[in-house]
């Protein structure tokens, strides 16, 4: 993608090899200044992105200067509808990026690289999180032109994209229970001790990063690396291979642009991901919301499924025409009683990836999960349900083999001649629950 600016690279020294990469990448204009000068600089000329060359060197004034560049930042992108401004930190192993751990929410917070990587490392980093930015881009626009034509649609979710995230973690070493605790302190996990699990979890799941831990021979992580790099879907997501490995790693560096070898501890390693984490689940959040503004409001931001008051409009047609056809319906509740937000979110996801396309669903406020299946009688219902609710359930554990709050509980109805929308449900809701 073209880098259109302007970038502003901030630096007391001068950073010749960030600005000649990023001249070579066509990225133009360019806007180079001291950490005393930034914030001036940056009103000037409100960057697209913010390169931090180098750490304050100025120890005594490291703190206000890093607030007043935080503050200018946060000024402008309010102005700018609060659109994503990626910053990227140039840090050493015992320096930090220099500016505020959680920066705005217009921000992001500053995503690290080592000082000795290649400065084409860095572009290639700073141009994956462009791509956020566009996107972000693009849903403002679009919730604009909507809003114009006076069109009802949902707002973009403004909870911390962290509290809906999940990290894969695969490894067998002594360092794999650490680095699941560790994150699963910070985050949602999920645990693979094979390569098997880790690529079923890829699959199925949505995974906003992954940390590949000891355990691994070098041609098995060079094949985790290979699937991730092959595969458009895992393009930006951040992965930190932990350990050894280091060769293997500089193999992936330029198809992975946030691809990263940490040899420090658990802890450690998920504080550097954590802002490349929620980097990418609000991305993730964004193309739900693109989707749903295609549907004109009519899918749920949040679940990816029919927005509530859809969802009730379309069984009321369904079940009337079901009725003036004699055509089979039924239709399922899968109940999560005890289950957190992520975890909900994350079932309903799940829902609507396994539905097929002549079905629909719904989340309710209770967490519940209301599935349609239209054409399909009780007989078939059971099978289509059985599958949904075996995934459920066999899919969503968590890294000791508990159940995140309780099983999904199912009750199961089809249409009677006798009956109306009021009844078919009343049956599905009333019903005891069976579990998955």
């Amino acid at each position: 993608m073209a880098l259109q600016g302007p970038f502003a690279v901030i630096a007391d020294h001068p950073a010749r090899d960030v600005v000649d990469a990023l001249r070579a990448a066509g990225a133009y204009p360019i806007v180079e200044a001291r950490w005393a000068d930034a914030p001036a600089a940056l009103r000037a000329r409100p960057p697209q992105a913010v390169i931090l060359a180098e750490a304050c060197p100025d120890r005594a004034r490291a703190s206000a200067l890093a607030k007043a560049l935080a503050n200018t930042l946060s000024a402008q992108a309010e102005q700018d509808a609060d659109l994503f401004v990626p910053v990227i930190a140039r840090t050493r192993d015992d320096a930090g990026s220099g500016l505020p751990p959680r920066l705005p929410p217009c921000l992001a917070d500053a995503l690290a690289i080592a000082a000795k990587a290649p400065a084409e490392r860095l572009v290639r980093r700073l141009t994956a999180a462009l791509r956020v930015r566009t996107l972000h881009g693009t849903v403002l626009r679009r919730m604009r032109t909507l809003a114009t034509r006076g069109q009802k649609l949902p707002e973009l979710p403004d909870a911390d994209p962290l509290d809906e995230a999940r990290v894969l973690v695969a490894g067998r070493g002594r360092s794999y229970p650490g680095l699941c605790t560790a994150t699963g302190e910070r985050v949602g996990v999920i645990g693979a001790l094979t390569v098997e699990g880790a690529a079923s979890a890829l699959k199925s799941r949505d995974v906003d990063a992954m940390i590949i831990g000891e355990g691994f021979g070098t041609r098995v992580v060079e094949a985790l690396l290979t699937v991730l790099a092959e595969d458009a879907r895992f393009r930006d997501l951040p992965v930190a291979v932990v350990g050894k490995h280091s060769a293997v790693s500089e193999n992936f560096a330029a198809a992975l642009p946030n691809l990263e070898r940490i040899a420090d501890g658990p802890q450690r390693v998920i504080e550097h991901l954590l802002p490349y984490i929620r980097v990418h689940a609000f991305a993730r959040r964004l193309k739900r919301m693109l989707a749903s503004l295609d549907a004109k409001g009519a899918i749920d931001p949040d679940t990816g499924l029919l927005a509530n008051a859809i969802f009730w409009r379309d069984l009321n047609r369904a079940v009337d025409d079901a009725d003036k056809r004699g055509a089979a319906l039924s239709i399922a509740r899968f109940s999560l009683p005890a289950a957190d937000r992520r975890t909900s979110l994350e079932a309903a996801r799940l829902v609507g990836k396994l539905m097929r396309q002549v079905d629909f669903a719904c989340q309710e406020a209770d967490k519940s999960i209301f599935t349609v299946f239209t054409e399909t009688d009780l007989r078939a219902a059971h099978v289509v349900t059985r599958r949904i609710a075996s995934v459920l359930k066999n899919v969503m554990l968590t890294t000791d083999g508990k159940r995140p709050g309780s099983e999904p509980a199912v009750t199961l109805a089809t249409l009677k001649p006798s009956d109306n929308t009021d009844s078919l449900i009343a049956r599905v809701v009333d019903e005891p629950p069976q579990p998955a």
